[in-house]
């Protein structure tokens, strides 16, 4: 008899089992997306799409492609030690869901403490109503997920508008020069487009810039 059933049974039907997979198959992009790098890196590759002024181009499916390889190169240190201490002691029979979940949920917090303002965790402590943990490992995930995405949220802005800072520059430039020679109906935008990809390709741009990312989740 499969282990996993055998926990499971005495407690959930099969019915129940089934709408309980379902609603964490429906669920999990949601978590995927927000509780992981994926969110601050999707929303830098998204502003730095707008500074270079190219609309569409790469296009949201290979943005959230590279996103999403990105992510899982991130992430597979800490998805490798939660399928070797909890998800085979499970399969086992050695772990209960119960522990199995709670056992899964240290390395996880342990990840997203790294990454939080200890003012974002102090807002969702009082909205939560929640006393202040001694220590990080006390916070729990109902507090420490909403202020890991508040967290990334403003980090991801600020890589974001410094992103914008250097193709801001050719704009101004390019409509400087344009008013001054009596270029008034044509959109500077169309001069200044491809001097920014131009410089952007020259220095190198999509390495330095997802080498930044990939740096910034390793501090």
């Amino acid at each position: 008899m499969n282990p996993v059933n055998t926990l499971i049974a005495p407690t959930v039907g099969v019915p129940m089992q089934v709408i309980l997979l379902l609603t964490a198959l429906t669920l999990l992009p949601a978590i995927l997306m927000s509780l992981t790098p994926f969110l601050r890196i999707v929303i830098v590759l998204h502003f730095l799409r707008q500074a270079l002024g190219t609309q569409t181009a790469p296009s949201n499916q290979v943005l959230v492609g590279l996103s999403t390889f990105l992510t899982f190169l991130l992430i597979q240190p800490l998805a490798g030690a939660i399928y070797t201490d909890t998800w085979i002691p499970f399969e086992k029979g050695q772990l209960s869901v119960t522990q199995a979940a709670e056992k899964a949920a240290v390395p996880i917090k342990g990840y997203i403490s790294r990454f939080v303002r200890e003012k974002d965790v102090e807002l969702f402590l009082k909205a939560s109503g929640a006393p202040a943990p001694k220590t990080k490992e006390d916070l729990s995930l109902s507090v420490l997920a909403p202020a890991y995405v508040l967290s990334e949220l403003k980090t991801s802005f600020q890589i974001g508008a410094i992103l914008f800072i250097p193709f801001l520059i050719v704009d101004v430039v390019v409509a400087s020069i344009t008013v001054s020679i009596g270029m008034v109906q044509l959109p500077p935008v169309m001069i200044s487009a491809p001097f920014k990809i131009l410089l952007f390709v020259l220095v190198d741009g999509w390495n330095l810039v997802i080498g930044s990312l990939l740096a910034s989740f390793r501090n």
